[in-house]
């Protein structure tokens, strides 16, 4: 019973932060008037995408914990701080350009943590296969902003 009250508290953590960041988020004002590119999706894409993944990222977390993986944790940890930092950065303070740093960040330190768990933990590492191409993606989306803006 511990290890699934493990899986739950990772899963509050990933969601509930999740939620808590998505519930900051306004997306009426500036981010209606800003250029996008052709490519965005559609408002409604975003919060189905990231419950997928906050639930991956959490079964990854879990399962890294448990194999006792101590860099692969060590990385977990870090890309969740700077997957709740993006929101702010960009929504509320509008900062495309340090956002784009800090996705690019996160991308690194997906990919680390893809590579550092295969080896001990396949599942956590296939876990965040999704998360680096929505990570890529969302990256090229906010250089484009950037860029545009």
């Amino acid at each position: 019973m511990k290890r699934w009250g493990l899986l739950a508290l990772f899963l509050l953590l990933t969601l509930g932060g999740g939620w808590i960041m998505g519930s900051l988020t306004d997306t009426s004002g500036w981010y209606q008037e800003i250029a996008k590119p052709s490519f965005t999706p559609p408002n409604w894409v975003f919060p189905v995408a990231w419950t997928t993944l906050y639930v991956l990222i959490a079964i990854a977390g879990w399962r890294v914990h448990l194999a006792g993986l101590a860099r692969a944790r060590a990385l977990w940890w870090l890309q969740l701080v700077l997957n709740f930092a993006w929101t702010p950065l960009f929504f509320a303070l509008h900062w495309t350009g340090v956002s784009l740093l800090v996705v690019a960040a996160m991308l690194v330190i997906i990919l680390s943590f893809i590579a550092e768990s295969w080896r001990g933990e396949r599942l956590a590492a296939g876990c965040f296969v999704p998360y680096a191409c929505w990570v890529a993606y969302a990256g090229v989306l906010n250089a484009s902003i950037w860029w545009m803006n």
